[in-house]
């Protein structure tokens, strides 16, 4: 009788054991998995200019300067986020994308059709 208590104790631990270490896995895919899909910004090619889904303003250079606002200016031809073309920023996820306006230029440039060979940025 003694055997098959050390034997059922023994099962015991290895399910603990197993289940606890297939919960810290599991933990960390999704903390891994919601960072790498997080996005904060879209670039608009057309016009270089960003919108921050976190504050809801479009990020836009007026007169050399950079300005936020919950709407672009009439002048932008009725840009908006759902009828032109955007980029999903996956690289940055900082207060300034703008710093890295010339690279997302070099990645995405101007297309009077719309269409861009990676639809995410990444710097990897």
């Amino acid at each position: 009788m003694k055997t098959k208590n050390k034997l059922l104790l023994l099962m015991i631990f290895f399910i603990c054991a197993f289940s606890n270490a297939q919960e810290t896995k599991s933990n960390e895919t999704n903390s891994l998995k919601t960072n790498s899909t997080e996005i904060r910004y879209y670039y608009f090619p057309n016009i270089q200019a960003y919108f921050d889904l976190n504050e809801k303003v479009y990020l836009f250079k007026d007169q050399g300067e950079w300005i936020e606002a919950e709407e672009l200016p009439k002048n932008y031809g009725g840009y908006s986020l759902y009828n032109k073309v955007k980029v999903s920023i996956t690289d940055y996820d900082g207060d300034e994308p703008y710093l890295m306006l010339e690279l997302h230029k070099k990645m995405y440039p101007y297309n009077s059709k719309g269409r861009f060979p990676n639809q995410t940025a990444s710097t990897d």
